[in-house]
């Protein structure tokens, strides 16, 4: 049986291209994002739900969640997949407007979307968590203190999550995908994957059988050599 998915980030890049294979494949998806012309476009195309939401206000990701939570009946997956670069910079000319708007969305989102879901799905003993961080949590970037701290700081709340939900019999999954040709980054790279190809990862995690725990899905480019 089919199962009922959130997905934040769902309207540019890796998220876009879940919503779309998972629909394809038959899941119900609530997909949100910030740009409404784009969800609405996704929302004809594949037949989704979803509405917009400004994951930076606190209590609009817990009524995002409640949301979907109605529409849906039950959240069977929660991807956690929204991200906001705000730049490389040195730690010098950091801005603290810009740091707190990436602490919003890069971790304290995503962080009360667990909390939610995990309430749920403890419940009833079910349920997958998906955080998609990014392979810079396993390394270190010059000029890139802000996003690449955040990252971390996902990661390790998410290895926290793995032990405490296994206990409720929730699935969860640090997603760590490489460099990706996606508008997130300001120039075009044909020599990183291909979004639907970083997306097709994500769902086959989701697919994965039931006696199947991925505790960490790590994937790169080729031309990647950050580990």
């Amino acid at each position: 049986m089919k199962k009922n998915v959130l997905i934040t980030g769902a309207t540019r890049g890796i998220g876009r291209e879940a919503a779309k294979q998972l629909c394809a494949q038959g899941f119900t998806v609530f997909a949100t994002g910030r740009d409404l012309r784009l969800l609405d476009v996704l929302k004809k195309e594949t037949g989704c739900l979803g509405e917009i939401c400004d994951l930076s206000d606190p209590a609009a990701v817990v009524a995002l969640y409640e949301k979907a939570h109605s529409a849906l009946g039950q959240i069977d997956v929660l991807i956690n997949n929204a991200g906001f670069n705000p730049g490389k910079e040195p730690v010098t000319e950091v801005d603290v407007a810009r740091l707190d708007a990436s602490y919003a969305v890069n971790f304290r989102a995503p962080y009360l979307l667990c909390r939610e879901a995990l309430k749920e799905m403890s419940a009833r003993k079910s349920g997958h968590i998906l955080n998609v961080v990014s392979t810079i949590a396993r390394t270190s970037a010059e000029n890139y203190s802000t996003y690449c701290s955040l990252k971390y700081a996902l990661h390790g709340f998410t290895l926290c999550l793995i032990k405490e939900a296994r206990h409720s019999g929730v699935k969860v999954t640090g997603v760590y995908p490489g460099g990706t040709d996606t508008e997130f980054r300001d120039t075009d790279r044909p020599d990183y994957m291909r979004p639907e190809s970083a997306a097709q990862m994500i769902v086959q995690c989701i697919n994965s059988p039931d006696d199947v725990t991925v505790h960490e899905l790590v994937y790169r480019p080729m031309v990647e050599s950050n580990f």
